[in-house]
């Protein structure tokens, strides 16, 4: 079997535009910048081409990455919803990991690493759907 590479580049939008909205000032934006000690000025100082581009690419990758390990026949929308969210319980546990050695806050961790467990979720559910 082969994954639906156009499942693959739908899930891999899908956490981009996800992280769009997560990070935007309506969801969590103001205290994600405040647990990074950024300003509005910091963050319009950032190269946007670098940032966005690289940002999609990483997450088609983990969008391909996914769509690999739920490559088999019994995987549908509940499977992949499934087995995206426990990929995202790894991600999670990675940043926290991370965030712990780095003195990060728990609201720090919370933030970062629920974007990545709901995205992962969201991917798998949308791979699992679209076979």
């Amino acid at each position: 079997m082969t994954p639906n590479w156009i499942a693959v580049l739908v899930a891999g939008i899908s956490a981009f535009v996800l992280g769009g909205v997560w990070y935007s000032p309506a969801l969590f934006g103001k205290a994600w910048m405040k647990e990074n000690d950024l300003t509005d000025e910091k963050i319009k100082a950032g190269n946007k081409a670098k940032i966005f581009g690289w940002s999609i690419v990483l997450c088609l990758v983990m969008a391909a990455n996914l769509a690999m390990y739920l490559n088999t026949p019994n995987i549908d929308f509940k499977f992949g919803l499934l087995y995206g969210l426990l990929a995202g319980v790894w991600i999670f546990c990675g940043i926290a990991i991370v965030g712990l050695f780095e003195l990060k806050t728990g609201r720090y961790i919370l933030i970062n690493g629920g974007y990545c467990f709901l995205a992962l979720g969201l991917m798998g559910a949308i791979l699992g759907a679209w076979r």
